[in-house]
């Protein structure tokens, strides 16, 4: 049965920039299961990154989300408050970034930055009455986040659109009386449709808020009571632990010495209950720097980031984000920086982890090879969308686009002695996007329809999709390139012995 923990649909993503509106990222879809890990591969701008902050919600001041949806414990993630992000990001879904001395404050030691999360986040009863109100609380934030976000896209389309008129107005071909009415004419219908849809907005935004309000009201003041009773049970339970002590100190039972240990011991248990200690952070810090393979934590713990090696300081950025236990992890080419040993170790790392813990992972790469050793589905994204998408062994036992066949081609192996195949040209402008498709300038495999109609995705199996004419029925049929072929055919004997 299927357990989606992440649901990414018909995204798409601008940037506003000097040069004009760049299309980062065109209509990309993608679940993601519990406890798999999707691998995203492809080179750099072609949107990887993007997706992810998207799904992070950190994205640029001058990203425009023009449609779409990231769907996560049933909200969609492009809608919600920051109050509500808060509590996802970094708790729910964490992030590793490729460079992990960026990621670090160099001039603080490392045990403070693991730790610094928890203590922020300390008072064990305050947590325990947000998360008693969270939902209500949440539902109340993001019918006005949900508000204010679609009045920002709609006047940053607006704003874009102004712009584009203007420039066109500037073309000498432009510059008649005519066209400056009918260029005119089209920025205010634009205008009021904007107006229109601002308003539209503002008013279910008003229409759903005394309901929401009143509904969080009444969750707050049950919230309150469980809390009180939470805390007098814990507060009775400790004292009952005290009195058993002290029977069984008075009977001989334990030492002195003993009773001041336990009695010690159970203080704290119960202060950790209410609010997590420094000293508590401390151990929960040493437990995972073990976790992630940092010999001697103890004494680690109190060094800053320049005395770690490059491969270390990624475990320290790892342990950073699995302190909060998060569900989903995103890895955006956290290897790139490494050399070959360290990445080896980093991956496998990674992937010990995520067994362990049960995790969700997005893996971000440029890197077929490293995909093999990490991947359970691919997806293959060139020019901000996805040309093939399917299972770790489809894409590597029967790719079918020729980006695929270009990226699987340039990888270096021991096995075949076939000539490398470098992929000619460089990715397309996004800012003017190619007609068609836009690998077709770079692909030997490219025929005439490629440059005048964008490929639909065509369903090779129930878990394998890819976006090239080549599997039209009326394409002519080709070969992959042969040093593919080969490397295929060499692991498929390997993989019989």
């Amino acid at each position: 049965m299927s357990d989606k923990v992440l649901s990414v649909k018909d995204l798409v993503i601008n940037f506003r920039t000097d040069s004009g509106i760049l299309h980062a990222v065109r209509n990309v879809s993608f679940d993601l299961e519990r406890g798999e890990t999707l691998c995203i591969v492809g080179e750099s701008g072609s949107g990887k990154s993007v997706t992810s902050k998207a799904i992070m919600g950190i994205l640029a001041n001058n990203a425009i989300i023009e449609n779409g949806t990231i769907m996560y414990r049933g909200e969609n993630l492009l809608e919600v408050s920051e109050e509500e992000f808060y509590k996802i990001r970094g708790h729910k879904i964490g992030m590793i970034f490729q460079d992990p001395l960026s990621s670090l404050n160099p001039i603080v030691k490392i045990g403070k930055q693991i730790t610094e999360a928890m203590l922020i986040n300390s008072n064990q009863l305050k947590i325990m009455y947000q998360d008693l109100i969270s939902d209500d609380l949440i539902a109340y934030k993001n019918n006005y986040a949900r508000r204010d976000i679609n009045v920002a896209n709609a006047k940053k389309s607006l704003a874009a659109y102004i712009k584009d008129t203007k420039k066109e107005l500037a073309k000498p071909e432009n510059k008649t009386k005519e066209k400056r009415e009918e260029f005119a004419n089209s920025v205010k219908t634009k205008k009021q449709e904007t107006l229109e849809t601002i308003k539209k907005h503002k008013t279910e935004a008003k229409e759903k808020a005394p309901a929401l309000k009143a509904k969080l009201a009444e969750t707050k003041k049950q919230a309150k009571v469980k809390v009180k009773q939470y805390k007098v049970q814990i507060t009775k339970e400790h004292q009952a632990n005290l009195n058993h002590l002290k029977d069984e100190l008075a009977s001989g039972r334990l030492t002195t010495d003993a009773y001041s240990a336990q009695v010690e011991q159970e203080n704290l248990a119960f202060q950790n209950k209410l609010k997590i200690t420094k000293a508590e952070a401390k151990r929960r810090a040493i437990e995972v720097m073990r976790e992630v393979g940092i010999p001697e934590p103890e004494r680690r713990f109190k060094q800053y980031p320049f005395e770690f090696s490059g491969g270390m300081r990624q475990r320290i950025v790892i342990a950073i984000a699995l302190t909060a236990a998060p569900e989903i992890l995103i890895c955006d080419e956290p290897t790139t920086a490494l050399d070959v040993t360290i990445q080896a170790q980093i991956l496998e790392l990674i992937n010990k982890i995520k067994r362990e813990r049960d995790l969700s992972c997005i893996f971000i790469t440029h890197d077929l090879g490293v995909v093999a050793n990490m991947a359970d589905r691919v997806a293959v994204m060139y020019a901000g969308k996805i040309v093939e998408y399917g299972t770790a062994e489809e894409v590597f036992f029967d790719p079918r686009h020729p980006y695929t066949w270009a990226l699987l081609s340039s990888i270096p192996d021991v096995d075949s002695k076939e000539r490398l195949d470098a992929i000619p040209g460089t990715p397309p402008n996004m800012v003017y996007p190619p007609k068609g498709d836009a690998f077709a300038l770079r692909s030997k495999y490219a025929m005439k329809v490629d440059f005048e109609e964008e490929p639909p995705m065509f369903k090779i199996t129930d878990s394998h999709y890819a976006a090239t004419w080549l599997l039209d029925e009326r394409a002519p049929k080709v070969e992959m390139p042969k040093i593919v072929s080969e490397r295929i055919r060499i692991a498929l004997e390997k993989g019989d012995k």
